[in-house]
């Protein structure tokens, strides 16, 4: 019986020439928005369970579903290179890694500075040009790499930044006055779920109380 052509799972096999050092490097920096999805937002959700995070989630996955519907219907090949990492059976606008980057900086930034008083103004854009920066390397990754044109990773980008402040806009001001009501819901007291993007500075916050519990806790022992 003749067998039917073998083909690999993408998620983290991404391809780079041998010896050639900022090839690899960037391999793995291709490879942040897997570790920010399997990583990040699945350790967020165990240790933490916030709902801007979980909503940020929600929103990384429709935009991947808007990138993958857009490219079924435009169907642009991907550069000549895509024979040599076995890609070509893909299409490659918009770049869905560059996409997930900028979305995810653009919310981010817009949280941090519109919705979530974490840090101090200086914090704030020392924490955010990390986002942004990865989503740039990240971005000439894909065409160093040769999985994308430069006008591939460019309509991704200016996509993901778009959906991000579109969805940021939706939950800041459509969803954001039933966070409440989700945390008092069965599920969210089941789960634990909370929202603390309203408090000034959530770190300062949280080791107060946990030293006011600690003390508390001394006390009780003697």
């Amino acid at each position: 019986m003749a067998m039917s052509a073998l083909k690999a799972v993408t998620l983290t096999h991404v391809r780079y020439q041998r010896g050639d050092q900022l090839g690899h490097f960037l391999a793995w920096v291709s490879l942040v928005p897997v570790f920010i999805s399997l990583g990040g937002f699945i350790s967020h959700f165990i240790f933490r369970r916030e709902l801007q995070g979980i909503f940020l989630a929600l929103g990384l996955l429709i935009s991947q579903f808007v990138n993958e519907l857009i490219k079924t219907f435009v169907q642009q090949a991907r550069p000549e290179t895509c024979a040599l990492l076995e890609m070509c059976d893909s299409h490659g606008w918009p770049s869905s890694h560059s996409q997930y980057m900028f979305f995810f900086a653009m919310y981010v930034t817009l949280l941090t500075f519109k919705g979530a008083g974490i840090w101090e103004t200086t914090q704030k854009v020392l924490v955010n040009s990390l986002h942004w920066s990865l989503a740039l390397m990240t971005m000439y990754s894909r065409v160093y790499l040769g999985y994308h044109t430069v006008a591939q990773v460019f309509a991704g980008a200016a996509l993901g930044i778009v959906l991000g402040a579109v969805w940021y806009w939706v939950v800041y001001y459509g969803l954001y006055c039933y966070f409440p009501v989700i945390e008092e819901s069965s599920f969210g007291r089941m789960f634990y779920i909370k929202d603390t993007s309203h408090i000034p500075n959530v770190l300062k916050f949280e080791y107060d109380n946990a030293r006011a519990a600690r003390k508390n806790v001394a006390c009780k022992s003697n």
